[in-house]
């Protein structure tokens, strides 16, 4: 079972200025470039999604990660975090709220439409 993580609790580490997290944004690549949290990385969620994380992370396996995707109601991160779960990542985070959490707390965003 993942386990959850809060929008404060994203924000205190996007916040803390520490790369000891990988926060992985899977919505398509427009979406990302649109608006993204900050510090994320876009791997889209889809086949091939954990061969493009292990490419594009190199996260080890022990490594915080959190997934997120649009909404609650957006089912990519919560795929996502069950196959980085089933690859033997140990530290899997789901963001559930997503962009809209993040957006209905009012931090800021990165990206063309921010």
């Amino acid at each position: 079972m993942t386990k959850q993580i809060t929008t404060p609790e994203v924000k205190t580490k996007v916040d803390s200025g520490k790369k000891d997290y990988y926060l992985i944004d899977v919505l398509m690549q427009n979406s990302f470039e649109g608006k993204h949290i900050p510090t994320a990385i876009n791997i889209p969620y889809g086949t091939g999604f954990l061969k493009e994380f292990e490419a594009k992370v190199g996260a080890p396996k022990d490594a915080q990660i959190i997934v997120y995707c649009a909404s609650s109601g957006c089912q990519l991160s919560h795929m996502a975090a069950a196959d980085l779960e089933e690859a033997g990542y140990t530290n899997v985070y789901h963001y559930a709220d997503g962009i809209a959490g993040w957006q209905n707390a009012g931090y800021e965003f990165e990206g063309q439409n921010k």
